[in-house]
């Protein structure tokens, strides 16, 4: 009776930790999924017709250390880092904020030349980025199937970029740089709320690494898109649209760093896929762009790799959690016994007295 209710603990324990882990997916895939049709309606000449990626993410990080600051200093509802020290700050924080806002500048601005769809694509080698680089920081194993997994991932990713119609060398060029740049940003955020001891939840680390993110984007800002703004007719800042654009991307950058933190980098692309997939029948069906058989094809072939992967992994979760006690050696027990003999006379007249 005990084994099997101890069973049942343990299931429901699994089974837990799955519910919440396809909650963060599925919350994340949402806002995601929102964020990028958002900022492709701002971005792409034909809609909203407003190409100035670097300033849409100046924005977005305006907004998100605006919002921090006031939920952490004046509202106080949120509790600095009291570990935080310059040190810290310029070694850990500083980094991830370059990562971030190379990683914005260059996902948004691939936009403009690249459709939705074919972006999507590109981004399933994600997953391949982010195993690669966390076998490097030691935060993911070598593993010979997973690692054949994503081969067949990038190979699916080739098939499909083969069959693009709208293919841009210089929208690829930023989109794989942008890959490239997040997964080791990913990695990194990993290792920072992980292994390092530090305790910060998704508002106090924005409070930390949007102000950075902010001030390494306006060196190209400046350079890039300023003389190109003031050049341009006035701008009235649309409250409506930029404010909700804003706060949609606010709650993206929160819902990753929780992800992450919950689960793995490599989790959360890996769940990137099935956002793609939405992504890429919304793309067609609504924005109307072009999506060839051999798209689908190759892109199925990366989709099918990384279901095998989540199985896998849902198996090695469910193993790891079911695992039974370290038997105790014949040696330990046999010790045990002799000595309680050995108490059983000491007790006896302990009892009598």
């Amino acid at each position: 009776m005990g084994k099997g209710g101890t069973s049942s603990v343990d299931s429901s324990g699994v089974m837990k930790k799955i519910v919440l882990s396809y909650m963060y997916v599925g919350i994340w895939i949402f806002l995601s999924f929102s964020v990028i049709i958002f900022n492709k309606y701002i971005l792409d000449r034909k809609m909203y017709n407003w190409p100035f990626p670097i300033s849409l993410t100046m924005i977005h990080m305006a907004f998100s250390s605006g919002l921090a600051f006031l939920l952490v200093r004046v509202f106080k509802l949120v509790e600095p880092c009291a570990a935080m020290t310059r040190d810290l700050y310029m070694g850990s924080i500083v980094p991830i904020g370059l990562l971030f806002s190379l990683s914005l500048w260059f996902s948004n601005s691939a936009y403009i030349y690249l459709s939705v769809s074919f972006i999507q694509m590109l981004k399933a080698l994600m997953p391949v980025a982010v195993y690669s680089l966390g076998v490097v920081f030691k935060k993911e194993l070598f593993q010979s199937k997973t690692m054949t997994n994503m081969v067949l991932i990038s190979i699916g990713v080739a098939i499909a970029a083969y069959g693009e119609v709208r293919f841009d060398l210089y929208g690829v060029v930023l989109q794989l740089s942008a890959v490239c740049v997040e997964a080791l940003r990913l990695v990194l955020i990993q290792i920072l709320l992980n292994s390092k001891g530090i305790s910060l939840n998704p508002i106090t680390t924005l409070y930390y690494v949007a102000p950075a993110c902010l001030l390494f984007l306006s060196v190209p800002w400046y350079a890039m898109e300023y003389p190109r703004l003031v050049a341009s007719a006035p701008f009235h800042v649309d409250v409506v649209t930029f404010g909700l654009n804003s706060m949609v991307a606010f709650l993206l950058n929160i819902s990753v760093f929780v992800l992450v933190g919950k689960t793995s980098a490599l989790t959360m692309n890996v769940a990137g896929v099935v956002k793609d997939w939405l992504l890429i029948a919304f793309s067609w069906s609504v924005i109307m762009d072009k999506v060839t058989q051999i798209n689908l094809i190759g892109y199925a072939v990366a989709f099918i790799a990384v279901c095998y992967y989540n199985y896998a992994k849902l198996q090695a979760m469910k193993s790891k959690d079911q695992k039974p006690p370290l038997k105790v050696s014949t040696d330990e027990e046999n010790l045990r016994l002799l000595d309680t003999h050995q108490k059983k006379p000491s007790e006896t007249h302990k009892s009598a007295i």
